[in-house]
Order: C-alpha cells, then structure tokens, then sequence
C-alpha cells in the first residue's frame, strides 16, 4: 500500500501496482493496472470482458442506479449485441455512447481505463477471484491510512480556498468593481485578479495550464499540494485586505509573491539556502 498525492494513490495486490486516480472528487480503480494479472495487452483483456452480456446487464444497471444522464436505449442496443461473433466493445465507445461515469478512459500522464470501485472489483473477480480479494484487502487498508487521511484533508483544504474566494471576490466587487464598467470588463477584472493569485503561487495562469495539460478535468487549483492550497487561501485574505487598502495591483503582487515564498518555505521546511533562492526570485520577477 502506497499513498501519492491528491489525484494518485497505488495499492498493491500480490505485488502489483494498481493505481487510484480522484477524478471530480470521486475515487477510480485502474482496469488497465487489473488486467495486467492476466495479460500485458490489457486493453485486449477489457474489451473482452465488456462484451460480455453479464457485464453489460451490470455496468448499466450500475449506471441507471447511480447516473441520471445515463442513455437506457443506447444500452439495451448494446445489450442485445453482446454474444454476437462480431460485437466488439471499448471503454471509450462505451463512455460516449451511453454518457457512462463509472467507467472513464484517460489519456496522458494517468492513461488508461479506471472504473468506479463497485465496478472494478468485478472485473477484479471476472480476472481472479483471489486477486480480487487481495485487491479488496489492501484497499481497505488505504482507507484507513495516513495517505488516505490526507487526501481527505486536501478535500477540506479546497472547500476552505473556495469560501475564501467568495471573501476575495467581495473584496473585488466593493472596491474595483463600478458601475460604470462592462459586463465583460468586469469579468475580466475578477479574472485578473484570480490569475494574479495563479501566477504568484503557481508561476502560470489559468489558460496556460489548461493549454499545457488539456488530458487533465478540472483547474490549476485541483491540482495543488494541500501545502499550495494552504497558501493560497492565505493570499487571498491578504489580497482582499490590500484591495481594500487601495493598493495598486503591482504593488499587491510583489508582496504576495513575498508573503507565498515565505510560507511555501515554512510548509515544505526547505533549508535555508533554498530560501534564500525564493527571496532572490522575487527580486528578479519584481
């Protein structure tokens, strides 16, 4: 049993690797890392088992039970193919055609095909009754785990730097906001000043990281260290009491970039001289 970050977790079953992968706030089990126990072309292996009517009858009943924009008539076409020679049926095709979400296939960094837990234990037991209980055990046990204790305080982190973008985005409105600005104009202001944050903290705004991880849901805050998210949090009470002070924003923005270095310092515990190499920096970038 291992523990990553936020969006990946491993366990291991008999010493194989499975991963676990937090897409939108719900937990995935790699099917590709599950098939490996039978065969290296994993893909093979899944598509032979999602062909299969009993598996269909279950990854749909699944869906109707736990997805209210599931397609009920595209799956019943795919359950009166199953056991025709010719039928053949991928994740993907699966996934588009019936609006599934408990099977998704990524591409990128964390390729492959994950499935919901409930999912990926039975194709855990199609591959291997035994393997499927090892993968159960060690499940369990990251459950129970430090790691797991602290995606969950990820979760608990995020949910506080997005209350307190509601205190930062007030602070926008009452103070950089007027009536006599566009709709448009003021949208770009608030997105102004939540990039700011982004590239303070992160180096990169908002467009940047999509551009550079479009295989990757979600935002460039998604993503973040539960250590980054502290920070952030903390920027953004300080940037609404410097909006309120009247501040310029390129004032703000130096002593953000001060204050972020600082406490990324204090959270991570780097040296001293790696400290100093954050200070220098935002000499530079100021």
């Amino acid at each position: 049993m291992k523990g990553n970050n936020k969006n990946k977790m491993k366990i291991y079953a008999q010493g194989r690797e499975i991963t676990l992968l937090n897409n939108n706030e719900q937990e995935y089990i790699s099917l590709t890392d599950i098939a490996k126990y039978r065969s290296e072309d994993s893909s093979s292996v899944i598509q032979s088992w999602l062909r299969n009517r009993n598996t269909i009858e279950f990854v749909g009943l699944w869906e109707q039970l736990n997805n209210p924009n599931f397609k009920p008539h595209e799956f019943e076409g795919f359950k009166n193919q199953a056991g025709l020679n010719g039928f053949v049926l991928s994740p993907k095709k699966w996934i588009e055609s019936t609006d599934a979400i408990g099977i998704i296939s990524k591409s990128g960094r964390y390729g492959g095909t994950y499935a919901h837990p409930d999912i990926a234990f039975e194709f855990a037991s199609w591959i291997s009754p035994e393997f499927k209980l090892y993968i159960i055990q060690d499940y369990q046990k990251l459950k129970n785990s430090e790691s797991y204790k602290n995606q969950l305080e990820w979760n608990a982190q995020r949910f506080l730097t997005k209350t307190n973008y509601k205190i930062h985005t007030d602070a926008i409105k009452n103070n950089l906001i007027s009536n006599s600005l566009t709709p448009a104009q003021k949208g770009f202001k608030y997105a102004s000043e939540a990039d700011m944050l982004n590239v303070v903290l992160f180096g990169i705004t908002a467009k940047e990281w999509r551009s550079n991880n479009p295989e990757l849901k979600g935002n460039i805050r998604d993503f973040a260290s539960i250590e980054e998210l502290i920070v952030l949090s903390n920027l953004e009470n300080y940037n609404s009491i410097l909006i309120e002070k009247k501040i310029d924003q390129s004032t703000r923005m130096q002593e953000l970039r001060k204050t972020a270095s600082k406490q990324l310092a204090i959270l991570y515990n780097v040296d001293t001289a790696t400290f100093k190499k954050l200070e220098q920096q935002n000499k530079v970038d100021s």
